[in-house]
């Protein structure tokens, strides 16, 4: 149960980051990256699966990366459900994802996971 913690503390560390250094995302602080890191991992667990499974074809086709801008969709449902985390456009939306997800990587590869 604190890995699970810790993996969301450090999932808002790379939120917050991210936001902070490319400007991709207005994050207002780290509170608010905590809260964004919670309903992050809610939406991926709840709405992702079916977003994936319906954009299968479309991910078959461009060889895995359309699920680049599938993560970026849940970030933007995300920005609708966090008042105070904002993000504009698609394209923003699917490169924040990106560098999220390769943030989180390092972040929890130097904590040992």
């Amino acid at each position: 149960m604190t890995d699970f913690f810790l993996r969301l503390l450090i999932l808002a560390l790379s939120i917050y980051l991210v936001g902070k250094i490319t400007k991709l995302f207005v994050i207002e602080d780290f509170i608010t990256a905590i809260i964004t890191a919670v309903v992050l991992a809610l939406v991926n667990v709840i709405i992702r699966p079916v977003l994936v499974l319906l954009t299968f074809p479309l991910t078959i086709l461009t060889l895995g990366i359309f699920l680049l801008f599938v993560n970026g969709l849940c970030l933007i449902i995300v920005s609708a459900l966090v008042p105070r985390f904002k993000i504009a456009g698609c394209l923003n939306s699917a490169i924040a994802a990106l560098l999220i997800s390769v943030t989180n990587l390092i972040l929890e590869w130097l904590a040992g996971f």
